[in-house]
């Protein structure tokens, strides 16, 4: 079959690019041809890939959206296709990858009542209508349990058309055999002795991630501890704002701010402790990276695979409503406690020999190349 995959952005270190890139690759490998609908790509394309940049400009995203829809859907009026799976909310999907939360739901709880007469919000909740109404035909593959029932709430979608993957985590994030030796060889390049701690944040999207929230728990450590610790958060995202806050916060030279990058696995491997106190979060797959490669977890509930650290005995979920101080104490009790970071990484290790929680990209394969009713 012509499979036809649509994202607004592709760059090698963003999880969903990632969660696209190993689906289009599994159907691919089961003999089918692959054509990419894009606004940017960036990094190599995978050979067989038909990669087309939509040549489409407006001032406003909402305006560029409508036209990079108009021009795929006439694209694939020419050139037709058998299947189209998007991974981001748009009028004519046959599948769609469900990596953003309910943005209805979003606009009705978070914003001011005057923001549902903008045109971005008639623009994003149209789109979103379009995959999720009752009379659309588009199969949705869901990566969090917690976003169904709001989907269901505010379009009444029929529960037959939602599919339920598994976190889809890459098997290289685990610890391998030589993990110490990796471990000892990172900390030696980043200057790392064995007395100090280092915290990691991953993930693209800074703010929303909670960087913020993790600079004032670092500040707020003691100042021994402080001294001991230093912070590295990588994602493709402007760091000025964060460096900034650093500096104000007396942590300038013990936080660095890195672009995505290749080598996370090294990263997991020779940290201490994963903080991940993001604000949204629809699934959260780097809190599973951290677990299987034995690196402890600090978390909010607010994330979708937040139960996966409860469910492992991995680290420590913050519960919601989210509180700094909670934040701080906990932050300062996971350095500190030794024993119970050794026994969050043995429950780690031990989670990622039997969890299913692997291979989502043959089990979406599945659902996108099914017969249709």
């Amino acid at each position: 079959m012509q499979l036809a995959f649509c994202l607004y952005k592709y760059f090698p270190h963003g999880g969903l690019q990632r969660d696209f890139m190993r689906i289009a690759l599994a159907c691919q490998k089961r003999g089918h041809a692959i054509r990419v609908y894009t606004l940017e790509w960036r990094g190599e394309r995978p050979a067989g890939f038909e990669v087309l940049v939509v040549p489409v400009r407006a001032i406003t995203n909402a305006r560029r959206y409508a036209k990079f829809t108009a021009w795929v859907q006439g694209d694939m009026a020419a050139r037709p296709v058998d299947r189209v799976v998007g991974f981001n909310k748009m009028p004519g999907l046959d599948v769609y990858f469900a990596a953003d939360p309910c943005y209805e739901d979003k606009a009705q709880t978070l914003r001011n009542p005057f923001y549902r007469l903008s045109g971005r919000y008639r623009h994003f909740a149209a789109y979103e209508r379009a995959v999720f109404a009752p009379d659309s035909r588009t199969d949705i593959l869901m990566i969090s349990q917690l976003q169904q029932p709001l989907f269901v709430k505010h379009y009444g979608t029929p529960a037959d058309r939602f599919h339920l993957l598994p976190p889809g985590i890459a098997r290289d994030r685990r610890a391998p055999a030589n993990a110490a030796a990796i471990r000892a060889g990172f900390r030696a390049e980043f200057g790392l002795a064995d007395t100090q701690f280092l915290l990691v944040q991953i993930g693209s999207g800074f703010k929303t991630k909670g960087l913020d929230r993790s600079l004032h728990a670092f500040a707020a450590l003691p100042e021994e501890l402080r001294r001991r610790t230093r912070l590295i958060a990588i994602g493709a995202d402007e760091p000025s704002a964060f460096r900034r806050m650093a500096v104000s916060l007396g942590l300038g030279d013990r936080v660095d701010i890195l672009q995505g990058r290749d080598d996370i696995p090294r990263f997991l491997l020779g940290a201490d402790l994963l903080i991940h106190p993001a604000y949204n979060e629809n699934t959260g797959t780097v809190l599973l990276e951290a677990v299987v490669a034995g690196l402890p977890v600090l978390t909010t509930a607010v994330c979708g695979y937040a139960h996966y650290i409860d469910e492992a005995g991995a680290g420590i979920v913050l519960p919601e409503p989210f509180i700094q101080s909670a934040l701080n104490e906990a932050l300062a009790r996971m350095l500190t406690d030794t024993a119970a970071r050794r026994r969050w990484q043995a429950n780690g290790l031990a989670f990622a020999e039997t969890a299913d929680i692997y291979d989502n990209a043959e089990v979406a394969a599945d659902v996108i190349l099914a017969e249709r009713q």
